[in-house]
């Protein structure tokens, strides 16, 4: 008889839908962990800019894949996956429950679809040359090169470096072997609810400090550069702060709208996936989410 794969639980969806307070309860009730997947909250100190749970918001559930790299460090998909894997193994080695919570769809995809990732390190001199262009160029190669990538023509990163690895002749992840069997549950809102949850988040962060946390980082030492390539707050905020955008209130009116659509792309990446199930948060979207959990632990027991 084949062995079943481990049980993984999965909860994904946009900026400021809720998803990372819900997967802490759905954790807290089924005896898990979390485990982020989120681009930006690997790095210590983006903290409001990130959405970073804070551990008043845990509530005594472990959390994995927060502040694992210093700011301007190198940190691939790659690097997230073999880190995801080691905490999602122990996290069942102790008989717990991992779940896997973010909106960086990459990163999601990459463990609960077993991306066969290879370890090409970046070229810099190659780097170089691809600096010398903007970021839409980049993304008008790579679609050139291989179209259809599903990666986000902002996030120079990203581009650059799945420009890199075909310029090295990595044909990318088409190799898949899973790991883990996953439950995914999908948390979003209707449009004009999410736009008004987005204007209010952000008005919350920076009330609460965001402007100084990315001040602070520009203070230590981390490139403007590299808070670019970030993208959406960081971005944004770095050019504030640098005179590029000149009033703060212009800032923030183009960053609601840099966010929003950028909920509209993650949405678009999650929609794709007929396995996601969708729960509807107007209406105990707890209550949906465990009966689906309990339905997925009760199955080939």
């Amino acid at each position: 008889m084949k062995k079943q794969l481990p049980k993984m639980i999965a909860v994904v969806g946009t900026n400021a839908s809720g998803k990372s307070g819900l997967a802490v309860r759905l954790a807290a009730q089924y005896g898990g962990e979390v485990i982020s997947a989120d681009s930006r909250q690997v790095f210590r100190g983006l903290d409001l800019g990130s959405g970073k749970i804070t551990p008043e918001e845990m509530q005594g559930v472990p959390h994995h894949l927060l502040d694992v790299c210093e700011p301007g460090d190198f940190f691939s998909m790659a690097d997230f996956q073999r880190m995801a894997y080691a905490a999602a193994d122990g996290i069942l080695a102790r008989g717990r429950l991992p779940f896997l919570a973010g909106g960086t769809g990459l990163y999601v995809d990459s463990v609960l679809d077993g991306y066969v990732l290879s370890d090409v390190k970046p070229d810099l001199e190659y780097r170089e040359h691809l600096e010398t262009f903007s970021t839409p160029e980049l993304y008008q190669m790579l679609e050139e090169r291989a179209p259809g990538t599903g990666i986000d023509e902002h996030n120079r990163n990203r581009v650059m470096r799945r420009l890199e690895k075909l310029h090295a002749g990595d044909p990318g992840h088409g190799q898949r072997i899973p790991r883990y069997r996953a439950l995914k549950l999908g948390v979003t809102w209707p449009r004009e609810t999410l736009c008004q949850r987005i204007d209010e988040r952000l008005a919350r962060r920076m009330a609460d400090g965001m402007l100084a946390e990315v001040d602070g980082l520009l203070k230590r030492g981390v490139s403007p550069e590299f808070l670019r390539k970030l993208g959406l707050e960081y971005r944004y905020l770095s050019a504030y702060l640098l005179g590029e955008i000149q009033t703060e209130a212009e800032m923030l009116d183009e960053l609601a709208r840099a966010i929003k659509r950028f909920a509209k792309r993650q949405m678009t990446w999650f929609r794709r996936d007929p396995q996601i199930q969708w729960l509807d948060m107007e209406h105990d979207p707890f209550g949906q989410a465990c009966k689906a959990i309990d339905t997925f632990l009760e199955s080939d027991r």
